[in-house]
């Protein structure tokens, strides 16, 4: 794959022969621009249903529009649509989707059943470029942010992987697959937009959570723009000095930065924080490790995951053992904190976030 390849967006104006987008294209410019080609204003918003509530990906499956009107809009229009490389089907009802990307970039989409629900885990980058120790998509690099539609696209196609499996729609979205999404703030708050509009998906934000390692700038500049989705936070260790080795950012994001801007976030969205913690054989999973998240986890209303890892090759991470889990755990709820243990889901097909994505590149 060539790394830092030039983002999609920058391509397209230096390329004026590269047709834009349709779903890039807003209702009223769309509607301007058929009033120039002669046709008539209100078939914008017909076509605007079929992009966003049919999720049609072909112009000759707008039907009650007439051939002419069709042929106009593809000679000067393009779908960039994401397709589906690889789905791998776990015993334990987890399936991962690798979906290709127009450019042949590859990004992963999960979705994880329990019970009647269903969540789907899909990416905003295709690669990363923080370098976390622990992390498979690290280890690949960064290629590109994803544009607004591939974002949603994504979400899409897992809806539809969920009915053919399920019987049944998604019940949450995380971004939480490839790529920090807040180093892709745009376009990731584009597709939520979308996702979340009555004339798109019509999903609830209550239902969307963004997850971050923590990039403390962004996460105010959340709160000032007034989210209504959900803020999660890969914290993975109250320690500095640990946090310094598997998470390089924390180095110019210190958790006391951290803490101060999830602090601002939770007293202007009066939204509770969920704080991700993936517990490492022997590297974060000591009743001094757990004293130092609760701690931490004071200073603003917050509930806590605690993940458990699924290997990643090439890494000295071990799954933490099922003892340390349950003191650390007892711990934490000895201190009247909200835990939530989220098991290995996943692991006989390359579940890790990134395995997949590497494998078909």
């Amino acid at each position: 794959m060539v790394r830092h390849q030039q983002c999609i967006e920058t391509q397209l104006k230096l390329m004026p022969n590269i047709k834009k987008d349709i779903r890039d294209v807003t209702l009223q410019e769309l509607t301007e621009f058929l009033i120039a080609q002669n046709e008539k204003p209100f078939r914008a918003k017909q076509i605007m249903e079929w992009l966003w509530v049919k999720n049609v990906m072909q112009f000759s499956e707008m039907t009650n529009l007439s051939k002419a009107t069709r042929e106009i809009l593809s000679t000067h229009f393009a779908f960039y649509t994401i397709g589906i490389k690889t789905i791998l089907k776990s015993k334990d009802g987890t399936i991962k989707t690798a979906f290709s990307l127009h450019d042949n970039a590859i990004v992963e989409g999960v979705l994880i059943p329990s019970g009647k629900r269903a969540t789907a885990c899909i990416s905003s980058q295709a690669g990363c470029a923080l370098g976390c120790t622990f992390c498979a998509t690290g280890k690949l690099g960064f290629s590109r942010n994803l544009l607004a539609t591939e974002i949603y696209d994504q979400v899409v196609h897992l809806t539809s992987i969920c009915k053919e499996n399920h019987e049944t729609g998604l019940s949450n979205i995380v971004l939480m697959g490839m790529g920090e999404p807040l180093q892709n703030y745009n376009n990731v708050l584009k597709a939520i937009k979308k996702i979340t509009d009555p004339a798109g998906m019509n999903i609830s934000p209550n239902r969307i959570t963004l997850s971050t390692v923590g990039i403390t700038k962004m996460i105010r500049k959340l709160a000032d723009d007034k989210v209504k989705f959900n803020l999660a936070i890969s914290l993975h260790t109250a320690d500095e000095e640990k946090r310094n080795k598997i998470i390089p950012i924390n180095k110019t994001n210190s958790l006391q930065d951290l803490s101060e801007a999830l602090q601002y976030f939770f007293k202007v969205t009066n939204t509770r924080i969920t704080i991700e913690y993936l517990i490492l054989d022997k590297f974060n999973d000591s009743l001094a490790d757990a004293a130092k998240l609760a701690e931490f986890c004071k200073a603003f209303p917050c509930k806590i995951n605690i993940i458990q890892y699924n290997a990643v090759q090439g890494t000295s991470y071990k799954k933490a053992t099922e003892k340390s889990v349950s003191d650390f755990i007892r711990f934490l709820e000895s201190k009247n904190l909200v835990i939530n243990l989220r098991k290995s889901r996943g692991e006989d097909i390359d579940a890790a976030c990134g395995q997949l994505a590497g494998k078909n590149m």
